[in-house]
C-alpha cells in the first residue's frame, strides 16, 4: 500500500500491519518482472541484483508473499525456496 494510499484511509483502516516493507515490494515486483520475461525463478534467486539486496532468509519470505506465489505458481515457488543455499 503505497503512501498516499495510508493516508486517506480510514483510522480502522490505516491501524492494519501493513503487508511489509517498500524494499520487500520492490524485491517481489522484480522477480515478477523478471519471471515475466521468461527468466527461470532459480536464475532470477541466484541474481546478483537479488543476492546483494536479501538474506537466504529474506528470499524464502518473498517466495511466500501471495502476489509472487500468483505469478510464479506455488509449487514453483515451494521448490525454489528448497534450493535456496
Amino acid at each position: 500500500m503505497g503512501f498516499l494510499q495510508r493516508l486517506f484511509k480510514g483510522e480502522k483502516e490505516s491501524s492494519e500491519a501493513p503487508r511489509g516493507s517498500s524494499k520487500e515490494e520492490a524485491l517481489a515486483a522484480y522477480i515478477i518482472r523478471e519471471h515475466r520475461l521468461g527468466r527461470s525463478i532459480d536464475e532470477i534467486l541466484d541474481d546478483p541484483y537479488l543476492k546483494n539486496r536479501a538474506s537466504e532468509e529474506q528470499r524464502r519470505r518473498l517466495l511466500e508473499r501471495p502476489e509472487v506465489i500468483h505469478a510464479i505458481g506455488e509449487h514453483t515457488a515451494a521448490m525454489a525456496s528448497e534450493r535456496i543455499t
